[in-house]
């Protein structure tokens, strides 16, 4: 039996020290032989207000130093049974949007294509739209739970059909959505009309503006959510300005009013027993947080959802 990859331990390097992967695992060149990677997607060629989200796989991986392998709240130690490694930055176009959608989208597909389960560092949202093409050319149509302050389905920006604002109108276009199985949590903000948000709802998707869930635990509705999508593989969006700025300022699109910690556990704790087939985290904007604290929870976000993949072991 092949051993396991172990996150580098504080005790045999300083926390400080090493090579700044995510959660200090090793670093490979194939997804030959892993259950589940992390993988970089260093573009912000999408965003609309706010840029430098290309830097936030660097600055999570960093951030990701202090997180250690057993979870103490859910038991769960997904390094005694997934082989997880660190797959590097896709290498994109930083030049052209388009051009960066294929090379995505082609990195993506020998890692599924190994029976690996990809887990993305982002950032801008608009690399969701070349994974779930991946995702969709190997599972068909996906179910989605998609945590953001915005719903993400524009019919376009300034013209343009690709940006980090309409990857979820384009998901559904070209039919890699199971959209009687797509939850979008956390919407809120101002917005142009009143019917800013029935597009999603007329696709069929089930919409939870932030403000309906309040003071709320989230359990209930993920239980709801677990039993609607069964055992459809299902994919996991999660956009940090989904969290409130309060708690997840490096972020380009800021708006107030938003989830807290507590409900974002509970949303990708809630996801165990989902068929989880990939999973991101997106629009990570370090330099408007010089704190490090919003890569923080962007990284503690990531092993939170490889707890619950398929597979892991509870202790």
């Amino acid at each position: 039996m092949t051993p396991k990859n172990q996150p580098l331990s504080g005790n045999a390097m300083p926390r400080f020290g090493g090579i700044a992967s995510m959660m200090r695992l090793p670093v490979a060149d194939s997804a030959q032989g892993l259950d589940a990677a992390f993988i970089g997607v260093p573009l912000d060629i999408g965003t609309s207000h706010r840029p430098g989200a290309r830097f936030g796989p660097r600055q999570i991986r960093a951030e990701s130093s202090l997180i250690r392998p057993y979870n103490m709240a859910t038991g769960a130690a997904p390094f005694d049974t997934l082989q997880v490694a660190d797959l590097g930055d896709v290498p994109i176009n930083t030049y052209s949007l388009e051009k960066s959608l294929v090379i995505i989208t082609a990195f993506y597909e020998p890692v599924l294509a190994a029976n690996c389960i990809p887990l993305t560092l982002g950032g801008d949202h608009t690399i969701a739209l070349p994974i779930l093409r991946a995702m969709a050319a190997k599972h068909g149509p996906v179910a989605l739970v998609h945590v953001d302050a915005h719903a993400d389905v524009n019919a376009d920006m300034f013209g343009e059909r690709i940006a980090h604002g309409t990857p979820f109108r384009r998901a559904v276009e070209e039919n890699l959505l199971d959209c009687h199985k797509v939850f979008q949590i956390g919407l809120r903000g101002s917005g142009y009309a009143s019917d800013d948000f029935d597009w999603p709802r007329q696709q069929g998707f089930t919409l939870v503006p932030a403000h309906e869930v309040w003071y709320q635990s989230l359990a209930p509705l993920m239980a709801k959510i677990r039993a609607h999508i069964g055992t459809t593989p299902c994919y996991l969006s999660f956009d940090i300005d989904g969290i409130d700025p309060a708690y997840a300022g490096g972020t380009g699109t800021p708006e107030i009013g938003g989830l807290s910690v507590p409900q974002a556990l509970e949303i990708i704790r809630g996801c165990h027993g989902l068929k989880l087939v990939g999973g991101d985290l997106v629009e990570v904007s370090p330099a408007y947080d010089t704190s490090g604290n919003t890569a923080l929870l962007g990284a503690n976000l990531l092993y939170e959802m490889l707890c619950v993949l398929p597979g892991v072991t509870r202790r």
